[in-house]
């Protein structure tokens, strides 16, 4: 059992070695992608927070806009006008609540597909360590048939 055997050993050291870092990588790639998506969950809150304020400052410029209209044409802001300024500060809420709810679905997308990344990074890194299981194996099995064709 001279070379060959040191040879063999060698070729299944280093195959088992690069099978480890292969399998280190890819769990690695999978945890960044895990957190790109939780950062993409934040990015929606952020979003959100802007659209609600833009959203604001165009409702105010509408309910003011529909004051003045009333006002300007003879009317006084009452029963009606009323009715339709209470009616647009409900259906401003309602609008809120669905952006709001839309951006909880979308975090939560969001986080599913992260846990589902580092999921994805753990089976890599279980598929490298069977592969590594089967490389000694393999070797193992190699440096025993050497050895009974040696004796």
């Amino acid at each position: 059992m001279g070379w060959q055997a040191a040879v063999v050993g060698a070729i299944g050291a280093a195959q088992y070695q690069q099978q480890g870092a292969i399998g280190k990588y890819n769990q690695g790639v999978a945890n960044r992608n895990a957190l790109v998506k939780e950062q993409e969950a934040e990015i929606l809150d952020n979003k959100l927070d802007l659209e609600l304020a833009q959203f604001d400052k165009k409702f105010s410029k509408l309910q003011g806009s529909q004051v003045v209209q009333t006002l300007k044409s003879g009317a006084e802001f009452s029963g009606t006008a009323r009715n339709i300024q209470l009616s647009n500060l409900y259906e401003a809420e309602v609008e809120k609540d669905i952006a709001r709810y839309n951006v909880e679905i979308g975090k939560a997308r969001k986080f599913e597909e992260a846990n589902f990344a580092r999921i994805s990074g753990e089976v890599a890194r279980q598929q490298s360590k069977l592969a590594q299981l089967g490389t000694l194996t393999s070797v193992g099995t190699s440096l025993l048939g050497m050895q009974k064709v040696t004796s």
